[in-house]
């Protein structure tokens, strides 16, 4: 059986058992606030638990290293849809220690994605064509950097209405902790 196959099967029951109905809430954040963290797994539960968020509570926006690599990319869309549409007046970004997109080496990951099967002629081809991608694949040096880097992004983005705080927070994935980067207020 699939991991594919292990994840229908359990949702069938699922469904049946209506096990649902203790996470039914609506589309909008019951403590108006978005988040943006990062995709480790250590913070799937951890964030929930070490901010008092549940279900219902809170947007969350997840990548790697919870950066913001552009102005205009989906990152900051989806920011801007839970201010906007989703009605959330606070965005916290929360980084993390030991995370894994700082340090992150772009050649080796283009070295893991050759030996995963592409092409080198198609890394190749990509980057004669203008895509920086050792740039893209890069990851940052400093998770507390990062955080204000994030949240000054935010901040200052020319669509974020200037009335929203914007925290910059690290969690340690170990314990939960979380220390204060920047206090939006």
């Amino acid at each position: 059986m699939t991991l594919l196959d292990d994840i229908l099967s359990f949702n069938q029951k699922f469904v049946e058992q209506e096990q649902y109905k203790e996470y039914v809430t609506s589309k909008f954040p019951d403590k108006r606030l978005v988040i943006l963290t990062c995709m480790d797994t250590r913070l799937v539960e951890l964030v929930h638990k070490a901010t008092n968020t549940k279900n219902g509570d809170v947007k969350i926006v997840k990548n790697a290293g919870a950066v913001i690599a552009h102005p205009f990319d989906s990152i900051m869309q989806s920011l801007l849809v839970g201010v906007y549409e989703l009605q959330a007046d606070e965005v916290i970004v929360i980084g993390h220690y030991d995370c894994g997109a700082s340090g992150l080496n772009s050649e080796k990951v283009l070295e893991d994605m050759m030996s995963r099967g592409i092409e080198k002629q198609t890394i190749e081809t990509l980057i004669h064509s203008g895509v920086d991608l050792h740039k893209w694949l890069h990851g940052f040096g400093d998770v507390k950097d990062n955080v204000v880097n994030s949240v000054n992004m935010i901040k200052h983005h020319p669509l974020m209405a200037a009335d929203i705080p914007v925290h910059g927070l690290l969690i340690n994935p170990e314990t939960g902790k979380l220390d204060l980067v920047i206090n939006g207020y």
